[in-house]
């Protein structure tokens, strides 16, 4: 389907296929889609859904309204905190697990407030376009509490070790063009551009050849935890994989014949 059908509007995350992009958007804009137990569960069944879908090339995550997500329910927190890092915290860590195993690309498209577990999730997706009036914080130190989403795992790996200490002890707040110069976010949009710039991004990626795409992903994921002879044998045997499909074949035809290719994904 091209949107998410009407009967599923009120759902606190929607999720709907447009061809071979999947949509999610979390969608409590009441609350700056403050994310709680129910979101959490619905976006970890969201994310095995696509996990399990051959069809998806590309995942869109986003936020209904004028935030991304800011953060977690703070409602939820003061009435049931003994109950967050099962409820909560649980099925978003599976959620994040899943999402940087897929085999295709995850882009984040933000606006507004992205803050906590917001900021988190958007450090956690391989891609990252942000409206002009984004604003990023860090925020867990403001609740007396550590991150989680992976955040001190991916921020230090996209800011280094010192300006990530800086970003999460201070957590002061980060302005969309900041956030850009620091490598948060992959490039800054006019808000109104936003949908638009993140829907060609993500028809653009889903017109590469998935299995060159899952390869790449997965080197460079994979990278942080190889010194430079293992990375050497991983990205030969991923060639290898690469160069045995009817993609690469079609991109080296097209190359020579000078055409645009047309990748089926086998």
């Amino acid at each position: 389907m091209n949107g998410p059908e009407s009967n599923t509007l009120d759902a606190p995350l929607l999720h709907w296929r447009d061809g071979a992009i999947a949509h999610l958007r979390f969608n409590r804009p009441q609350s700056l889609n403050a994310v709680d137990s129910a979101m959490a569960s619905a976006f970890l069944a969201a994310c095995k859904s696509i996990a399990a879908d051959p069809g998806v090339r590309v995942v869109v995550i986003s936020g209904e309204g004028r935030a991304f997500m800011a953060g977690g329910d703070i409602a939820q927190f003061r009435d049931d905190a003994a109950s967050i890092p099962e409820t909560l915290i649980g099925p978003l860590h599976q959620a994040v697990r899943i999402l940087t195993m897929l085999p295709v690309p995850v882009v984040a498209s933000l606006q507004g407030a992205v803050a906590g577990a917001g900021m988190s999730l958007a450090l956690a997706c391989d891609l990252a376009v942000a409206a002009d009036n984004t604003r990023f914080n860090f925020a867990y130190v403001n609740l007396g509490t550590s991150c989680d989403l992976g955040a001190s795992w991916s921020l230090p790996r996209l800011v280094g070790l010192r300006r990530a200490l800086e970003i999460a002890l201070l957590s002061d707040p980060i302005d969309a063009a900041e956030a850009l110069h620091l490598g948060l976010v992959n490039r800054v949009v006019p808000a109104e551009a936003l949908a638009d710039e993140t829907l060609k991004l993500a028809r653009r990626l889903a017109a590469t050849a998935p299995t060159g795409q899952a390869m790449l992903k997965r080197l460079m994921r994979d990278s942080f935890s190889h010194d430079l002879p293992e990375q050497l044998v991983a990205e030969q045997l991923a060639f290898a994989k690469c160069a045995a499909t009817k993609d690469f074949g079609e991109a080296v035809s097209a190359f020579l014949e000078k055409r645009r290719p047309v990748f089926t994904g086998k």
